[in-house]
């Protein structure tokens, strides 16, 4: 047989088998094996053995949590038993969708001159370092810039997790000079990290997932409640919120020629009224009122900015 694995990694060929098939909703093996061979890059004119590909099932399970199966009846298809899994957050999908984009990338230096990506500044640096730590339970030390107080500052921190968002990556940590209060790092403002030889203890009711729930990004904490959001968007810009969701609990409640309505529950903090800024003029806060109030205060504040005569 054929060496097939020169200059390409198993991983790349696991994400085209989950991708061919995710594209077909169902396809057959003798399917499944021209279209491989069609992919000269990825095959190099040969087949996958069957065995070879019910060994590729079980790592694709093994590593990306997707189960391909066979319906067993008519043409013997294989398909996506969980495929509603790719869809939803967690480090699976986002790890799975990473090697979509890379295997992407990878095969295409022909034209890496015409792909142009988006610089994430903290992840290559510290994130492989506090991943580690938040494995074994290590206490880091840091030296952070703030930039509020323009000043560094070293201290030792417990690191609970990791969020990315906007391009950025963030840890989630109990720093040891403000005890019991969890504070959140931008990993690009870290100026130096290490681990030391101290541990902790993780809390076992700790969630990732419920201490972000019904944030819109980064910030969190129980100052502000989640509550009924209502947006009016203008018909051109519901099409891009419609497409690319604000935040997983939008829904659109009316729809007309002029004009669209999206509801949320969520924390409005920060993150979200800069969000909401973003938008300008195409998008309209209608509840709750005391954030309509916010809104109107700071374009307020930015309508005198900007008419102050030099």
């Amino acid at each position: 047989m054929i060496n097939n694995d020169r200059g390409q990694t198993l991983i790349n060929k696991y994400v085209w088998v989950i991708e061919t098939i995710y594209r077909r909703r169902k396809v057959s093996f003798n399917e499944l094996n021209k279209l491989w061979l069609r992919d000269i890059d990825m095959s190099r004119g040969v087949e996958i053995p069957k065995r070879t590909f019910e060994h590729w099932k079980d790592a694709i399970w093994d590593m990306f949590g997707i189960s391909i199966v066979n319906e067993n009846r008519g043409e013997y298809r294989y398909y996506i038993e969980n495929e509603e899994d790719i869809k939803k957050n967690g480090i699976r999908s986002w790890l799975y969708n990473t090697f979509c984009v890379s295997n992407a990338l990878a095969n295409s230096q022909s034209i890496k001159d015409r792909i142009l990506l988006e610089y994430v500044p903290s992840g290559r640096e510290h994130l492989q370092t506090v991943i580690g730590a938040m494995k074994e339970n290590s206490v880091l030390n840091l030296t952070y810039y703030n930039y509020w107080k323009d000043e560094e500052r070293s201290y030792d921190v417990q690191p609970y997790c990791v969020k990315l968002f906007r391009q950025r990556w963030y840890m989630i940590a109990k720093p040891d000079y403000d005890e019991g209060k969890l504070r959140i790092y931008s990993l690009d403002r870290i100026q130096k990290l290490r681990r030391t030889e101290k541990t902790f203890v993780m809390p076992k009711d700790w969630s990732a997932e419920e201490y972000f729930k019904d944030c819109f990004g980064i910030f969190a904490g129980s100052d502000v409640k989640a509550e009924r959001v209502l947006l009016k968007a203008n018909a051109s810009q519901a099409n891009y919120i419609r497409d690319l969701e604000l935040h997983e609990s939008q829904e659109e409640i009316e729809q007309t020629d002029e004009y669209s309505i999206f509801r949320y529950w969520l924390r409005p903090q920060y993150d979200f009224i800069q969000e909401l800024l973003w938008n300008g003029s195409d998008v309209e806060v209608l509840e709750p009122l005391w954030l309509r109030e916010e809104m109107t205060r700071i374009v307020g504040q930015m309508w005198k900015n900007y008419n102050k005569k030099k």
